[in-house]
């Protein structure tokens, strides 16, 4: 199955299960509707990342697929988590816009503004967003459960999907914790990264395929060792467009990660090798609006201090670790074919 099939078929199944759901929500009337229709539009497009490391987690451990609707469907969990996430991400980092169209929060507040309600519009949307986020994140775990593979089979996998919904809940307290602070050094930095994003992107949803075929705690260990600094570099290059990253194709402003004021490990980086009135002026801007060019300022002083180079570099030193664990891991060599595709896609992408 090529890629795009893959993403076309995971993007099947959780229209499908939306539709399930407006279905069972439908008696709530017009502002349920509504709600759907924002669900629909935030499980809608992506690259499908997670999905697809689930679907060849399981094809590393058992080649062959018994039930490949009942696998899809698994796989598509992990991207109703990552919707959730991302709903939530926005209201916290106070995004505009997520791939190109208004944020969940931004999307709802302008309802309330135009239809003149009561009440405040800003309120309006943050509530939107936590219930849309929370109603997302429900939905992970009842597609998971009844994807229609074995509970048997579902069990183990559900154990690590709880383990998987801690870590990034808590990582993104932690990532929160840290801009409030306006504070973070390299290793609190690579701490966020690890539990806010790499596990849950790479790692997790390796293991959740693979306990759903069976993995030995051996299989489990050594997909680790190829899954997580290989989500450690797939975060570091999100670090890297959030600052360098063209906004026709990210679908974000430019030098959005500046806006927000995130103290990524890119940021930490440049402000311990950065001339000390480079430093200051990066760290004063950081969290505030920034037009077109103070963001091409503080670009030039993150490259000059080599803090781009640095992370370019690191990297590279990551995506090999991964590379040259998943050739040790003893799994089906088609999977494993497969995932040294991916660990190419997530590390060297430009979105």
């Amino acid at each position: 199955m090529s890629d795009e099939a893959f993403r076309n078929r995971i993007q099947s199944v959780l229209d499908a299960f939306v539709d399930v759901q407006a279905e069972r929500l439908a008696p709530l009337g017009a502002d349920a509707a509504r709600l759907l229709t924002e669900a629909r539009s935030s499980v809608s497009g992506g690259k499908r990342f997670r999905a697809a490391f689930c679907h060849w987690g399981y094809r590393a451990v058992r080649a062959e697929v018994p039930d490949e609707d009942a696998l899809a469907r698994a796989c598509a969990a992990l991207e109703l988590l990552h919707a959730s996430a991302l709903v939530h991400d926005d209201y916290m980092d106070a995004s505009d816009t997520r791939r190109g169209r208004p944020a969940t929060h931004r999307a709802f507040e302008s309802e309330h503004r135009l239809a003149g309600w009561t009440g405040q519009p800003e309120q309006y949307g943050a509530a939107a967003a936590i219930l849309l986020g929370d109603l997302l994140l429900s939905w992970s775990d009842e597609l998971l459960r009844r994807c229609g593979l074995p509970l048997t089979e579902v069990a183990p996998a559900l154990e690590v999907f709880d383990l998987c919904r801690s870590e990034v809940i808590a990582g993104q307290f932690l990532d929160v914790s840290v801009q409030a602070r306006a504070a973070a050094d390299v290793q609190t930095a690579m701490t966020v990264l690890r539990y806010k994003s790499a596990k849950y992107s790479i790692e997790r949803p390796l293991h959740i395929g693979a306990a759903l075929a069976g993995a030995t705690a051996e299989q489990i260990r050594g997909l680790s060792r190829f899954g997580l600094p290989l989500g450690e570099a797939f975060q570091l290059r999100d670090d890297l467009l959030g600052v360098f990253g063209d906004p026709a194709v990210t679908g974000k402003p430019a030098g959005d990660d500046l806006i927000e004021g995130k103290r990524t490990v890119l940021v930490a980086l440049a402000l311990d090798a950065a001339p000390a009135a480079d430093a200051a002026r990066l760290d004063a801007a950081l969290g505030r609006p920034l037009d077109v060019p103070a963001v091409a300022e503080l670009r030039r002083i993150i490259d000059s201090s080599g803090a781009h180079a640095q992370v370019e570099e690191v990297i590279g030193s990551l995506a090999d670790t991964a590379l040259a664990a998943l050739d040790q891991v003893d799994i089906d060599d088609h999977a494993r074919a497969a995932l040294r595709d991916l660990a190419s896609a997530v590390t060297q992408r430009s979105v």
